[in-house]
């Protein structure tokens, strides 16, 4: 290679095929985790409605409907110590063994 002794890259287009595949290799791992998280969204949405801001499930309801509980966008932890878990606009609380509190998020 010739040019600055710093040099990564033998050309751009070397460079360029580095960064498309890159590019590819992290857009298919976050591929996945984006539809789980938006099929967790769609659930609650469906659970919830459109008007409802809190409403509480049994825990077997989102197991039928496959909800995955690792996969979150945020915690939150009130003054009590109950922690919260969220997604996009949707939260939700483990409230016992059986029983989840799902909250809509105002804006």
């Amino acid at each position: 290679m010739k040019g600055r002794s710093d040099k990564l890259f033998c050309s751009s287009d070397c460079k360029n095929e580095y960064h498309i595949k890159l590019r590819k290799v992290t857009n298919l791992a976050t591929l996945n985790t984006d539809r789980i998280l938006h099929r967790n969204r769609s659930i609650l949405l469906e659970l919830m409605g459109k008007n409802l801001k809190q409403k509480k499930v049994k825990r077997e309801m989102l197991d039928k409907k496959k909800f995955n509980f690792h996969y979150v966008t945020g915690y939150y932890t009130n003054s009590k110590g109950k922690m919260y878990d969220y997604i996009n606009d949707f939260a939700w609380m483990i409230f016992s063994d059986r029983e989840i509190l799902i909250i809509r998020r105002s804006a």
